[in-house]
């Protein structure tokens, strides 16, 4: 009888411990018991286990540690008890901050923040190029400032004078350990220029893909929403695909497109992007610059929210602040209420529908509501006109057609270089003029007003 091989385990999970504070007057969305819980998520999402959590008030954080030096005797006698090796913070901590926490906790305890975290689980989770190098690069942007963390080891080993082997000479004062920290950082500075241009290349043919759908003239539409909140499956639903889905924060990260049948045999295409979370990282929406963009370019947005979450207002507002840091606040959008099969109470969705604009209640899971949200978005995209006044230089033919073609055309005024056009357009199509918005003159206001008496008289 063959003997059986023993089997692969996996290695043993690390053990954190939460820290999170209370700031005065610090505008939050969640509840710093809500922020905990979510952080407890993204760390099990990145493979650790949470062993403890503890909070503070403070009117301020402390420039040295954050918190104040009492919590920080009381963090570390729990750390100890509890063996946590890794310590994290629910705000993004300063490196000072870090290095003071680290060497008041002790050596065999690490000390990270949320936008750490975040950057490990994307790290994990992006398997296209693209995603690959936006990570990196806003891992090597967080870590920059950092590094006199990791070289320190060497400037204690430098001591009064006494070299070390491989050391450069003639550095004046400075040790071995700043001629190495200098090398690493110039090092670093030319993979991010690398991956910048890396990325100007995956832009450039983004563009391009971009430029093809819109002479398609198929209208795309975007699903943003809160980490977990059901965007994929709801595209796996859509459009019959097989996108991955886990019931974990950020499972899916790279964006995925699909052609999606409306009713009237209407086609749409719908793109899966990154969910979005409460404190996400400025470094993060930098350096997913392109792929956000993907959302800033759509002709509607598809937001879906938990609904079945406790703090589901909470999240549609973090996601409605992200969308106005990256100039998409303007889009047209319908809100698709996901998860009503997990509500005791069905009616208390048709209650919450009235907080949310242009809202269906759904399961994206077992299929109640999709024909409604399909109709909805049908309406949007192909019947919804909004007012629009633009300025459009000649140059700029393709959108004067467009709007002659596809719009509702009130007024036309031709001036030296351009034109300005007055009337309406499918929602859809808001995008494409954004840039070319003129403001309302005087002339403006008063032919609107003309225009408003004639509807009063007739």
């Amino acid at each position: 009888m063959a003997k059986k091989l023993p089997q692969p385990t996996s290695p043993p999970r690390e053990r954190a411990f939460l820290v999170g504070a209370d700031i005065h007057g610090r505008k939050q969305i969640l509840t710093l018991e809500d922020s905990l819980a979510e952080l407890a998520l993204l760390a099990d999402t990145a493979g650790v286990d949470v062993v403890g959590e503890l909070t503070q008030k403070l009117q301020a954080p402390n420039l040295a540690t954050y918190i104040g030096p009492g919590k920080v005797e009381e963090l570390k006698a729990l750390a100890e008890e509890t063996l946590s090796e890794v310590v994290i913070f629910d705000d993004e901590l300063s490196p000072r901050h870090q290095r003071e926490l680290e060497k008041a906790l002790g050596i065999n305890i690490r000390v990270i923040d949320r936008t750490a975290l975040i950057l490990d689980i994307f790290a994990q989770h992006a398997h296209t190029k693209e995603g690959m190098l936006q990570v990196e690069l806003a891992q090597y942007g967080y870590n920059l400032p950092r590094l006199t963390r990791a070289w320190t080891h060497l400037e204690r080993q430098a001591g009064g004078g006494g070299g070390r082997a491989g050391s450069t000479g003639g550095v004046g004062l400075r040790g071995p350990g700043e001629t190495q920290l200098e090398v690493d950082r110039r090092s670093i500075r030319t993979r991010i220029a690398h991956i910048k241009r890396e990325l100007e290349k995956v832009e450039a043919h983004r563009l391009r893909y971009r430029a093809q759908r819109k002479r398609s003239r198929i209208p795309t539409v975007a699903l943003v929403g809160y980490t977990n909140a059901g965007k994929s499956t709801l595209l796996n639903r859509l459009a019959k695909a097989e996108v991955y889905v886990a019931d974990q924060l950020f499972a899916t990260l790279d964006p995925t497109t699909r052609r999606v049948q409306l009713p009237g045999d209407e086609l749409a295409l719908i793109t899966d992007t990154v969910g979005f979370i409460q404190k996400l990282p400025t470094s993060l929406i930098a350096a997913f610059h392109a792929t956000l963009e993907e959302i800033a370019e759509a002709d509607l947005l598809l937001h879906v929210v938990d609904i079945s979450h406790p703090n589901a207002l909470g999240q549609f507002q973090a996601v409605q602040e992200t969308l106005d840091e990256i100039d998409a606040s303007h889009i047209p959008m319908v809100t698709a209420l996901n998860k009503a099969d997990l509500l005791k109470n069905p009616e208390n969705a048709r209650q919450v529908l009235k907080e949310f604009p242009k809202s269906i209640s759904i399961s994206a899971l077992n299929g109640a509501g999709i024909p409604d949200l399909l109709h909805l978005v049908r309406e949007e995209l192909f019947e919804a006109y909004s007012p629009i006044h633009v300025r459009l230089p000649y140059k700029q033919g393709a959108l004067i057609s467009l709007f002659h073609e596809l719009g509702q055309v009130e007024r036309v005024e031709h001036e030296r270089g351009g034109v300005v056009m007055h009337g309406r357009i499918p929602g859809r199509l808001l995008a494409q003029y954004s840039p070319w918005h003129a403001q309302s003159t005087q002339a403006d206001k008063a032919y609107n007003a003309i225009e408003e008496n004639d509807l009063e008289e007739a």
